[in-house]
């Protein structure tokens, strides 16, 4: 018997090189942070949302005060203005009264703001008293 040659090459190690291994953690790192980036923003539009949620049902329950005063007959038609008690005290209030072309309809205007004097934002309830 002859000794044979083999020919064959010593086959490649299963697995991943370096190379590819840092790639693919790079790959995952940035996808990582913009997961994180995406969270933080669903988190803000969250909380905008609640604020503005918050608004409209304080905006509701004072419109509801001022149809109640105005039946009642207790209606002062001047502009008003506050803020409203704990634990919504970061919210502020205004009722403004306009004339229609119908003298015994009058429109109210009612506006729940929040945040500071240069960037408010606000919620308007818009209604017709008669």
């Amino acid at each position: 018997m002859r000794g044979t040659v083999s020919s064959e090459r010593h086959p490649r190690a299963a697995g991943f090189t370096l190379l590819e291994v840092m790639i693919a953690l790079a790959i995952a790192g940035i996808a990582l942070i913009a997961l994180l980036s995406l969270s933080n923003r669903a988190i803000a539009v969250n909380e905008r949302l609640q604020k503005i949620t918050q608004a409209t049902l304080l905006a509701q329950d004072k419109m509801g005060e001022t149809e109640a005063a105005f039946e009642s007959g207790t209606l002062s038609e001047d502009e008003v203005e506050g803020v409203f008690d704990p634990p919504f005290e970061a919210f502020r209030w205004r009722i403004a009264y306009e004339p229609t072309p119908i003298p015994t309809i009058r429109m109210v205007t009612v506006r729940v703001l929040w945040g500071d004097e240069k960037k408010n934002e606000e919620v308007t309830i818009d209604s017709f008293l008669f």
